[in-house]
Protein backbone atom coordinates (compact mmCIF):
# COMPACT_ATOMS: atom_id res chain seq x y z
CA UNK A 1 0.00 0.00 0.00
CA UNK A 2 1.26 3.37 -0.80
CA UNK A 3 2.82 5.45 2.00
CA UNK A 4 2.70 9.37 2.24
CA UNK A 5 3.96 11.88 4.71
CA UNK A 6 2.42 14.79 5.97
CA UNK A 7 2.68 17.93 7.69
CA UNK A 8 0.01 18.79 9.62
CA UNK A 9 -0.96 21.52 12.74
CA UNK A 10 -2.99 20.34 15.85
CA UNK A 11 -5.52 21.99 17.59
CA UNK A 12 -2.96 24.34 18.87
CA UNK A 13 -1.36 25.01 15.99
CA UNK A 14 2.11 23.49 16.41
CA UNK A 15 3.39 21.01 13.44
CA UNK A 16 3.41 17.59 13.49
CA UNK A 17 5.11 15.73 10.65
CA UNK A 18 4.50 11.46 10.03
CA UNK A 19 3.91 9.12 7.45
CA UNK A 20 0.50 7.27 6.73
CA UNK A 21 -0.16 4.32 4.33
CA UNK A 22 -3.60 4.99 2.62
CA UNK A 23 -4.54 3.69 -0.40
CA UNK A 24 -4.87 7.19 -2.34
CA UNK A 25 -4.01 10.56 -1.30
CA UNK A 26 -7.83 11.31 -0.33
CA UNK A 27 -7.52 7.93 1.95
CA UNK A 28 -4.22 9.45 3.83
CA UNK A 29 -6.02 12.68 4.35
CA UNK A 30 -9.08 11.50 6.47
CA UNK A 31 -6.60 9.62 7.88
CA UNK A 32 -5.04 11.99 9.57
CA UNK A 33 -7.96 14.35 10.40
CA UNK A 34 -8.66 11.33 12.49
CA UNK A 35 -6.06 11.86 14.03
CA UNK A 36 -7.42 15.76 15.11
CA UNK A 37 -4.68 16.90 12.91
CA UNK A 38 -4.83 19.62 10.34
CA UNK A 39 -3.22 18.34 6.90
CA UNK A 40 -1.25 21.30 5.30
CA UNK A 41 0.55 19.13 3.12
CA UNK A 42 0.12 15.35 2.12
CA UNK A 43 2.41 13.76 -0.70
CA UNK A 44 3.61 10.07 -1.58
CA UNK A 45 6.69 9.10 0.23
CA UNK A 46 9.87 9.51 -2.22
CA UNK A 47 10.58 13.03 -4.68
CA UNK A 48 7.31 13.90 -5.90
CA UNK A 49 7.02 13.84 -9.28
CA UNK A 50 6.39 17.05 -10.13
CA UNK A 51 9.51 18.13 -8.65
CA UNK A 52 11.41 15.19 -10.22
CA UNK A 53 10.24 16.95 -13.45
CA UNK A 54 11.21 19.80 -12.15
CA UNK A 55 14.50 19.12 -11.63
CA UNK A 56 14.88 16.99 -15.15
CA UNK A 57 13.38 20.41 -16.67
CA UNK A 58 16.45 22.31 -14.69
CA UNK A 59 18.88 19.91 -16.06
CA UNK A 60 18.42 19.65 -19.91
CA UNK A 61 16.67 23.50 -20.27
CA UNK A 62 19.93 25.06 -20.98
CA UNK A 63 19.91 26.58 -24.40
CA UNK A 64 16.62 26.28 -24.89
CA UNK A 65 15.45 28.10 -21.79
CA UNK A 66 17.67 30.83 -22.33
CA UNK A 67 15.97 32.03 -25.79
CA UNK A 68 12.55 31.55 -23.70
CA UNK A 69 13.23 33.80 -21.67
CA UNK A 70 15.41 35.95 -23.72
CA UNK A 71 11.69 35.69 -26.03
CA UNK A 72 9.83 36.73 -22.37
CA UNK A 73 12.26 39.85 -21.94
CA UNK A 74 11.83 41.07 -25.68
CA UNK A 75 7.91 40.87 -25.02
CA UNK A 76 8.04 42.28 -21.98
CA UNK A 77 9.44 45.41 -22.92
CA UNK A 78 6.12 45.99 -24.76
CA UNK A 79 4.01 45.75 -21.63
CA UNK A 80 3.21 42.19 -21.41
CA UNK A 81 5.87 40.73 -19.11
CA UNK A 82 6.46 42.80 -16.18
CA UNK A 83 5.49 41.35 -12.72
CA UNK A 84 1.63 40.73 -12.34
CA UNK A 85 -0.31 43.61 -10.42
CA UNK A 86 -3.05 42.28 -8.31
CA UNK A 87 -5.90 43.17 -10.60
CA UNK A 88 -4.35 40.00 -13.03
CA UNK A 89 -4.21 37.83 -10.00
CA UNK A 90 -7.64 38.77 -9.01
CA UNK A 91 -9.08 38.48 -12.20
CA UNK A 92 -7.09 34.98 -12.95
CA UNK A 93 -8.62 33.88 -9.16
CA UNK A 94 -12.34 35.22 -10.65
CA UNK A 95 -12.16 33.28 -13.50
CA UNK A 96 -11.05 29.94 -12.02
CA UNK A 97 -13.79 29.96 -9.86
CA UNK A 98 -16.38 30.53 -12.33
CA UNK A 99 -15.16 27.81 -13.98
CA UNK A 100 -14.84 25.49 -11.21
CA UNK A 101 -18.50 26.37 -10.22
CA UNK A 102 -19.17 25.53 -13.72
CA UNK A 103 -17.60 21.99 -13.39
CA UNK A 104 -14.90 22.35 -15.33
CA UNK A 105 -11.94 19.67 -14.00
CA UNK A 106 -9.22 22.37 -12.54
CA UNK A 107 -6.60 20.94 -15.05
CA UNK A 108 -8.74 22.37 -18.10
CA UNK A 109 -9.69 25.53 -16.09
CA UNK A 110 -5.97 26.06 -15.58
CA UNK A 111 -5.27 25.39 -19.47
CA UNK A 112 -8.37 27.78 -20.81
CA UNK A 113 -7.02 30.50 -18.85
CA UNK A 114 -3.20 30.15 -19.74
CA UNK A 115 -4.51 30.82 -22.93
CA UNK A 116 -6.26 34.03 -22.73
CA UNK A 117 -3.62 35.33 -20.31
CA UNK A 118 -1.18 38.48 -21.49
CA UNK A 119 0.92 38.64 -18.87
CA UNK A 120 3.74 36.65 -20.06
CA UNK A 121 4.70 36.18 -16.13
CA UNK A 122 1.51 35.04 -14.99
CA UNK A 123 0.91 32.82 -17.82
CA UNK A 124 3.98 31.06 -17.41
CA UNK A 125 3.05 30.36 -13.41
CA UNK A 126 -0.06 29.51 -14.70
CA UNK A 127 1.67 26.72 -16.79
CA UNK A 128 4.03 25.48 -14.32
CA UNK A 129 1.07 25.14 -11.71
CA UNK A 130 -0.46 23.18 -14.74
CA UNK A 131 2.41 20.62 -15.12
CA UNK A 132 2.50 20.27 -11.64
CA UNK A 133 -0.79 19.20 -10.86
CA UNK A 134 -0.66 16.79 -13.74
CA UNK A 135 2.59 15.67 -12.70
CA UNK A 136 1.04 14.78 -9.28
CA UNK A 137 1.07 17.35 -7.05
CA UNK A 138 -2.05 19.95 -5.66
CA UNK A 139 -2.95 22.74 -6.37
CA UNK A 140 -1.83 25.03 -2.92
CA UNK A 141 1.69 22.89 -3.70
CA UNK A 142 1.82 24.56 -7.25
CA UNK A 143 1.08 27.55 -6.50
CA UNK A 144 3.36 27.72 -3.59
CA UNK A 145 6.38 27.41 -6.36
CA UNK A 146 5.72 31.24 -7.36
CA UNK A 147 5.56 32.90 -3.70
CA UNK A 148 5.96 36.53 -5.55
CA UNK A 149 2.24 36.21 -7.36
CA UNK A 150 0.58 34.10 -5.26
CA UNK A 151 1.60 34.79 -1.28
CA UNK A 152 1.14 32.95 2.14
CA UNK A 153 -2.40 34.15 2.38
CA UNK A 154 -3.22 32.62 -1.32
CA UNK A 155 -1.54 29.72 -0.79
CA UNK A 156 -2.92 28.77 2.33
CA UNK A 157 -6.76 29.73 1.64
CA UNK A 158 -6.11 27.58 -1.67
CA UNK A 159 -4.84 25.01 0.68
CA UNK A 160 -8.03 24.92 2.97
CA UNK A 161 -10.01 25.18 -0.01
CA UNK A 162 -8.90 21.62 -1.27
CA UNK A 163 -9.00 20.09 2.06
CA UNK A 164 -12.50 21.30 2.74
CA UNK A 165 -13.95 20.42 -1.16
CA UNK A 166 -15.20 24.08 -1.55
CA UNK A 167 -11.85 25.56 -3.81
CA UNK A 168 -14.71 27.19 -5.76
CA UNK A 169 -16.30 29.27 -2.97
CA UNK A 170 -12.90 29.84 -1.34
CA UNK A 171 -11.67 31.22 -4.74
CA UNK A 172 -14.35 33.51 -5.01
CA UNK A 173 -13.67 34.85 -1.12
CA UNK A 174 -10.74 35.61 -2.68
CA UNK A 175 -11.55 37.28 -5.34
CA UNK A 176 -13.06 39.72 -3.36
CA UNK A 177 -10.92 40.02 -0.94
CA UNK A 178 -8.18 41.29 -3.37
CA UNK A 179 -10.78 43.64 -4.98
CA UNK A 180 -11.58 45.41 -1.78
CA UNK A 181 -7.54 45.07 -0.75
CA UNK A 182 -6.93 47.23 -3.49
CA UNK A 183 -9.59 49.60 -3.75
CA UNK A 184 -8.79 50.92 -0.26
CA UNK A 185 -5.16 50.92 -1.18
CA UNK A 186 -5.53 53.05 -4.30
CA UNK A 187 -8.02 55.49 -1.83
CA UNK A 188 -4.84 55.62 0.53
CA UNK A 189 -2.31 56.20 -1.74
CA UNK A 190 -4.85 58.84 -3.55
CA UNK A 191 -5.20 60.80 -0.28
CA UNK A 192 -1.43 60.60 -0.01
CA UNK A 193 -0.37 61.46 -2.98
CA UNK A 194 -1.92 64.42 -3.65
CA UNK A 195 -0.26 67.10 -1.34
CA UNK A 196 3.00 65.28 -2.55
CA UNK A 197 1.94 65.87 -6.15
CA UNK A 198 0.98 69.65 -4.95
CA UNK A 199 4.23 69.91 -3.11
CA UNK A 200 6.35 69.26 -5.50
CA UNK A 201 4.77 71.88 -8.06
CA UNK A 202 5.08 74.50 -5.19
CA UNK A 203 9.30 73.56 -5.54
CA UNK A 204 8.66 73.68 -9.55
CA UNK A 205 7.37 76.91 -9.54
CA UNK A 206 9.69 78.25 -6.77
CA UNK A 207 12.67 76.71 -7.87
CA UNK A 208 11.88 78.87 -11.30
CA UNK A 209 10.94 81.80 -10.05
CA UNK A 210 14.14 82.10 -7.71
CA UNK A 211 16.14 80.80 -10.37
CA UNK A 212 15.26 82.57 -13.54
CA UNK A 213 12.79 85.39 -12.75
CA UNK A 214 14.44 87.12 -9.62
CA UNK A 215 17.93 87.37 -10.75
CA UNK A 216 16.62 89.20 -13.79
CA UNK A 217 14.92 91.54 -11.32
CA UNK A 218 17.86 92.36 -9.67
CA UNK A 219 20.20 93.37 -12.75
CA UNK A 220 17.16 95.57 -13.77
CA UNK A 221 16.85 97.46 -9.93
CA UNK A 222 20.27 97.41 -10.17
CA UNK A 223 20.50 99.45 -13.13
CA UNK A 224 17.44 102.01 -12.53
CA UNK A 225 18.11 102.43 -8.61
CA UNK A 226 22.16 102.81 -8.50
CA UNK A 227 23.60 103.10 -4.85
CA UNK A 228 19.52 103.78 -3.86
CA UNK A 229 18.56 100.73 -1.22
CA UNK A 230 15.78 98.51 -2.11
CA UNK A 231 12.76 97.52 0.66
CA UNK A 232 14.00 95.21 3.23
CA UNK A 233 11.52 92.68 1.39
CA UNK A 234 12.88 92.91 -1.51
CA UNK A 235 16.81 92.13 -0.46
CA UNK A 236 15.12 89.25 1.73
CA UNK A 237 13.77 87.78 -1.53
CA UNK A 238 17.00 88.48 -3.80
CA UNK A 239 19.10 87.31 -0.84
CA UNK A 240 17.15 83.72 -1.19
CA UNK A 241 17.67 83.79 -4.89
CA UNK A 242 21.29 83.41 -4.30
CA UNK A 243 21.24 81.24 -1.93
CA UNK A 244 18.86 79.28 -4.41
CA UNK A 245 21.78 79.58 -7.21
CA UNK A 246 25.19 78.55 -5.06
CA UNK A 247 24.00 76.98 -2.77
CA UNK A 248 21.22 74.37 -4.73
CA UNK A 249 23.08 70.98 -4.35
CA UNK A 250 22.64 71.67 -0.66
CA UNK A 251 18.81 70.94 -0.96
CA UNK A 252 19.47 68.06 -3.03
CA UNK A 253 21.82 66.26 -0.87
CA UNK A 254 19.48 66.79 2.05
CA UNK A 255 16.23 65.45 0.58
CA UNK A 256 18.66 62.29 -1.02
CA UNK A 257 19.80 62.45 2.23
CA UNK A 258 16.58 61.81 4.13
CA UNK A 259 15.53 59.25 1.69
CA UNK A 260 18.43 57.13 1.93
CA UNK A 261 18.51 57.09 5.51
CA UNK A 262 14.76 56.40 6.08
CA UNK A 263 15.05 53.13 3.92
CA UNK A 264 17.58 52.34 5.76
CA UNK A 265 15.58 52.66 8.89
CA UNK A 266 12.76 50.95 7.36
CA UNK A 267 14.57 48.18 6.41
CA UNK A 268 15.46 47.62 10.21
CA UNK A 269 12.77 45.54 11.85
CA UNK A 270 13.14 48.11 15.09
CA UNK A 271 13.53 50.88 13.14
CA UNK A 272 10.41 49.82 11.26
CA UNK A 273 8.81 49.24 14.05
CA UNK A 274 9.15 53.30 15.45
CA UNK A 275 8.33 54.71 12.31
CA UNK A 276 5.02 52.93 11.85
CA UNK A 277 4.35 53.74 15.26
CA UNK A 278 5.29 57.56 14.76
CA UNK A 279 3.30 57.23 11.42
CA UNK A 280 0.18 56.24 13.34
CA UNK A 281 0.39 59.89 15.97
CA UNK A 282 0.39 62.47 12.79
CA UNK A 283 -2.59 64.33 12.64
CA UNK A 284 -4.75 63.28 10.01
CA UNK A 285 -2.86 60.84 8.13
CA UNK A 286 -2.67 58.70 11.11
CA UNK A 287 -6.20 57.93 12.05
CA UNK A 288 -5.95 57.25 8.18
CA UNK A 289 -3.18 54.47 8.39
CA UNK A 290 -4.84 53.03 11.32
CA UNK A 291 -8.33 52.89 9.81
CA UNK A 292 -6.26 50.91 7.27
CA UNK A 293 -4.84 48.69 8.71
CA UNK A 294 -7.55 47.39 11.56
CA UNK A 295 -9.71 47.12 7.93
CA UNK A 296 -6.76 44.96 6.66
CA UNK A 297 -6.53 42.87 9.74
CA UNK A 298 -10.46 42.04 10.26
CA UNK A 299 -11.09 41.31 6.07
CA UNK A 300 -7.52 39.42 5.71
CA UNK A 301 -8.47 37.19 9.51
CA UNK A 302 -12.41 37.00 8.72
CA UNK A 303 -11.54 35.59 4.79
CA UNK A 304 -8.78 32.87 6.04
CA UNK A 305 -11.00 31.65 9.08
CA UNK A 306 -14.44 31.40 6.67
CA UNK A 307 -12.14 29.12 4.58
CA UNK A 308 -11.95 26.67 7.16
CA UNK A 309 -7.64 27.99 7.93
CA UNK A 310 -7.12 27.65 11.73
CA UNK A 311 -7.00 30.33 13.73
CA UNK A 312 -3.81 30.21 14.76
CA UNK A 313 -2.61 29.84 11.39
CA UNK A 314 -4.99 32.51 10.38
CA UNK A 315 -3.23 34.51 12.75
CA UNK A 316 0.01 33.53 11.43
CA UNK A 317 -0.52 35.00 8.25
CA UNK A 318 -1.77 38.08 8.96
CA UNK A 319 1.11 38.99 11.11
CA UNK A 320 3.16 38.08 8.21
CA UNK A 321 1.04 39.66 5.42
CA UNK A 322 0.81 43.22 7.22
CA UNK A 323 2.10 46.46 6.18
CA UNK A 324 1.96 47.88 9.69
CA UNK A 325 4.73 46.40 12.12
CA UNK A 326 2.61 47.99 15.27
CA UNK A 327 -0.47 45.69 14.03
CA UNK A 328 1.71 43.19 13.24
CA UNK A 329 3.45 43.04 16.84
CA UNK A 330 -0.79 43.30 18.25
CA UNK A 331 -1.77 40.16 16.31
CA UNK A 332 2.19 38.31 17.65
CA UNK A 333 0.62 39.11 21.44
CA UNK A 334 -2.29 37.37 20.20
CA UNK A 335 -1.57 34.79 18.87
CA UNK A 336 0.56 33.75 21.51
CA UNK A 337 -2.16 34.23 24.11
CA UNK A 338 -4.64 32.25 21.47
CA UNK A 339 -2.15 29.17 22.02
CA UNK A 340 -2.14 29.20 25.46
CA UNK A 341 -6.16 29.16 25.61
CA UNK A 342 -6.95 32.36 25.64
CA UNK A 343 -10.02 34.01 24.04
CA UNK A 344 -8.72 36.94 20.81
CA UNK A 345 -10.58 39.62 22.53
CA UNK A 346 -8.75 40.38 26.31
CA UNK A 347 -5.52 40.44 24.63
CA UNK A 348 -6.06 42.26 21.53
CA UNK A 349 -7.76 45.00 24.13
CA UNK A 350 -4.33 44.92 25.99
CA UNK A 351 -2.18 45.55 23.10
CA UNK A 352 -3.48 49.25 23.22
CA UNK A 353 -3.74 48.85 19.14
CA UNK A 354 -7.35 47.76 18.50
CA UNK A 355 -10.16 50.67 19.08
CA UNK A 356 -12.25 49.60 21.52
CA UNK A 357 -15.49 48.72 19.26
CA UNK A 358 -13.50 46.45 17.65
CA UNK A 359 -12.06 44.38 20.25
CA UNK A 360 -15.79 44.32 21.48
CA UNK A 361 -17.17 42.88 18.52
CA UNK A 362 -14.27 40.64 18.70
CA UNK A 363 -16.15 39.79 22.22
CA UNK A 364 -19.39 39.17 20.92
CA UNK A 365 -18.36 36.90 18.27
CA UNK A 366 -16.45 34.30 20.31
CA UNK A 367 -18.99 34.47 22.44
CA UNK A 368 -21.98 33.91 19.59
CA UNK A 369 -19.50 31.71 17.55
CA UNK A 370 -19.60 33.85 14.50
CA UNK A 371 -16.37 35.15 14.63
CA UNK A 372 -15.21 35.52 10.67
CA UNK A 373 -18.47 37.04 10.16
CA UNK A 374 -18.15 39.81 12.91
CA UNK A 375 -14.47 40.40 11.11
CA UNK A 376 -15.92 41.08 7.59
CA UNK A 377 -18.40 42.97 9.48
CA UNK A 378 -15.44 45.29 11.09
CA UNK A 379 -13.19 45.63 7.95
CA UNK A 380 -16.77 46.76 6.11
CA UNK A 381 -16.87 49.48 9.19
CA UNK A 382 -13.55 50.35 8.79
CA UNK A 383 -13.60 50.49 5.36
CA UNK A 384 -16.01 53.06 5.00
CA UNK A 385 -14.71 55.27 7.50
CA UNK A 386 -11.57 55.10 5.11
CA UNK A 387 -13.46 56.33 2.62
CA UNK A 388 -14.96 59.30 5.13
CA UNK A 389 -11.30 60.38 5.80
CA UNK A 390 -9.66 60.56 2.57
CA UNK A 391 -12.65 63.01 1.87
CA UNK A 392 -12.20 64.61 4.86
CA UNK A 393 -8.14 64.79 4.59
CA UNK A 394 -8.86 66.00 0.58
CA UNK A 395 -11.07 69.38 2.17
CA UNK A 396 -9.14 69.96 4.21
CA UNK A 397 -5.37 69.96 2.99
CA UNK A 398 -6.56 71.46 -0.22
CA UNK A 399 -7.91 75.02 0.70
CA UNK A 400 -4.34 74.69 3.13
CA UNK A 401 -1.98 74.17 0.37
CA UNK A 402 -3.72 76.99 -2.00
CA UNK A 403 -3.62 79.43 1.11
CA UNK A 404 -0.01 77.92 1.06
CA UNK A 405 0.96 79.02 -2.48
CA UNK A 406 -0.48 82.13 -2.61
CA UNK A 407 1.06 83.80 0.03
CA UNK A 408 4.65 82.34 -0.66
CA UNK A 409 3.88 83.29 -4.67
CA UNK A 410 2.43 86.91 -3.66
CA UNK A 411 5.35 87.14 -1.19
CA UNK A 412 7.86 87.52 -4.10
CA UNK A 413 5.31 89.42 -6.51
CA UNK A 414 4.91 92.35 -3.99
CA UNK A 415 8.94 91.89 -3.59
CA UNK A 416 9.62 92.56 -7.22
CA UNK A 417 6.78 95.24 -7.53
CA UNK A 418 8.14 97.24 -4.51
CA UNK A 419 11.24 98.69 -5.95
CA UNK A 420 9.24 99.51 -9.49
CA UNK A 421 6.86 101.57 -6.85
CA UNK A 422 10.16 103.93 -6.20
CA UNK A 423 11.10 103.97 -9.65
CA UNK A 424 8.29 105.26 -10.83
CA UNK A 425 7.75 107.46 -7.55
CA UNK A 426 11.50 109.10 -8.40
CA UNK A 427 10.66 109.05 -12.33
CA UNK A 428 7.11 111.40 -11.13
CA UNK A 429 9.38 113.62 -9.00
CA UNK A 430 11.99 114.23 -11.54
Amino acid sequence: MPRFEYVASDARGAEQKGMVEAADQTAAIGLIREKGLFPTSVKASGTSPARARSSKKGKSGGKGKGKKDFLSMELGSFGGGGKPKTRHVMGFTRQLSILLNAGMPLVRGLKVLERQERNLKLKGAIGDVTEAIESGSNLAEALSQHPKIFNKLYVNMVKAGELGGILDVVLDRLAVFMEKAEKIRGKVKSAMAYPVVVLVMAVGILSFLMLQIVPRFEDIFADMLGDQGMPALTEFVIGLSRGFARQWYLGVGTVVGVVVIWGAIRRNSKGKYITDKVMLKIPLFGSLLERTAVARFGRTLGTLMNAGVPVLQALNIVRDTATNEVLASAVNVVHDSVKEGESMAAPAEATGVFPPIVTSMIQVGEETGSLPDMLIKIADTYEEEVDNAVAGITSVIEPVLIVFLAVVVGTIVIALFLPLIDIISNLSGG
